[in-house]
């Protein structure tokens, strides 16, 4: 019989647990669950004889790879997959998955969210700044930027899109503007959304540089990762640019050093982008269901260790 390990150190919603078990159930897979752990060893020691492996925010390193004596396939239960050692995935032919596009409008809701909150001056009785009519800049046209896009045309701004991987009509056919460079999307808007995923290309790539770019009073809502942020220069754009926001949804290492720019800096306790009911159902079902198309179909749609 198959086995399947749901391990998750925050656990799914009850619903999804119900659903997924539902889905393995009807095709004779056995679930094992290892819900709310604190010791990183009991996850290595409940890999040891399943043959599958759905995790959220938890580590799959090489250690529990390796750990994983009949481990065929891993599910990350979200977008991001940066939590999977995807070399030693490779290495003993392990299958790694995302779930894309499952948790994608919850994350441009709370980027809307960020983004009312540092306009409206942290909601603290000052006088803030409304979003219709201003630029909004999309950096990385995906799945969480397409959302990003509809809500901003819902608050009639203007928005913008840079996407070298999305061709061009793609963004066009969604009432996007097109920019050329990153430079010219910083550069012409008043709000950027962060979206792009850490790879060794783009971490740390959001530096000094390319935030100098930015006009007077320029916003950078981060809901993607802590890693593409140059935090020095981050620190030192702060430092000389003193009508510059950010706000992350995850805290980067520079946090207390940040906190005395005021108003003008935010990160919420804990990444909370993929934090709905709705999206903890729709990326633990999807979990469940690309695993029994490979189990028994072969499938590797998802697939991101080619």
């Amino acid at each position: 019989m198959t086995k399947v390990l749901i391990a998750t150190e925050k656990a799914f919603a009850a619903k999804a647990v119900e659903g997924i078990k539902k889905i393995f159930t009807g095709v004779g897979f056995e679930t094992i669950m290892l819900e709310n752990y604190t010791d990183p060893n009991d996850l290595v020691q409940a890999v040891a004889n399943v043959d599958a492996l759905i995790i959220r925010s938890d580590k799959a390193n090489r250690q529990v790879i390796e750990a994983g004596k009949s481990l065929k396939i891993i599910v990350r239960a979200g977008a991001g997959y940066d939590n999977i050692d995807l070399a030693a995935a490779t290495e003993k032919g392990i299958v790694a998955m995302n779930t894309p596009g499952q948790n994608s409008n919850a994350v441009a809701e709370l980027t809307f969210g960020m983004l009312v909150f540092m306009a409206r001056a942290n909601f603290k009785g000052g006088s803030g700044t409304e979003l219709k009519g201003k630029k909004i800049g999309i950096h990385a046209y995906g799945n969480v930027g397409k959302n990003v896009a509809r809500i901003a045309k819902g608050f009639d701004m203007e928005v913008f899109a840079f996407d070298p991987f999305v061709s061009k009509e793609t963004i066009q056919k969604d009432g996007v503007t097109v920019v050329g460079s990153v430079e010219e999307l910083y550069s012409t808007c008043d709000y950027i959304s962060l979206n792009i995923p850490a790879t060794e290309k783009t971490k740390k790539s959001i530096n000094f540089d390319l935030l100098s770019k930015m006009p007077k009073g320029a916003t950078v809502i981060n809901t993607a990762r802590k890693e593409v942020i140059d935090e020095e220069g981050l620190k030192a754009f702060f430092a000389a640019k003193s009508d510059f926001k950010y706000i992350s949804d995850i805290a980067p290492d520079c946090h207390d050093e940040l906190l005395q720019f005021g108003n003008r800096y935010y990160s919420t306790p804990k990444k909370q982008g993929a934090e709905t009911s709705e999206a903890n159902i729709n990326a633990g079902l999807a979990a469940a269901n690309q695993i029994v198309d490979f189990i028994k179909n072969g499938t590797k749609t998802f697939q991101v260790n080619k």
